[in-house]
């Protein structure tokens, strides 16, 4: 889900896309959200909303962008994912981690 805010002057539109990963039905993680705009705008709320991590990459929007909706990404693109996914999970472990010992 890396959003791009169009550049730091903020002249350009913002974009946005969304992946979805599940090893157990996909070799690779599938684009399922894309867009700019006002639609870049919802698709960043909605993950906000739903606590989805987001990572602000413009170089990989700007390719994701040209992809197919529902389609997995390309091998090209595997390494790239991989590190972000790799940045989500020790995130979230992270943030279990933290729960745990929490009294609450």
């Amino acid at each position: 889900m890396p959003p791009n805010d169009g550049g730091a002057s903020g002249a350009g539109p913002r974009f946005a896309a969304a992946l979805r990963y599940d090893r157990e039905k996909h070799r690779a993680p599938l684009m399922v959200a894309k867009g700019a705009g006002d639609i870049a705008e919802r698709i960043i709320a909605l993950a906000r909303e739903h606590g989805i991590p987001i990572k602000d990459d413009p170089a990989l929007v700007q390719v994701l962008m040209k992809l197919d909706l529902n389609r997995e990404i390309p091998p090209e693109l595997y390494q790239a994912v991989a590190e972000i996914l790799a940045l989500i999970y020790r995130a979230d472990e992270s943030f279990r981690g933290s729960r745990a010992s929490s009294p609450f």
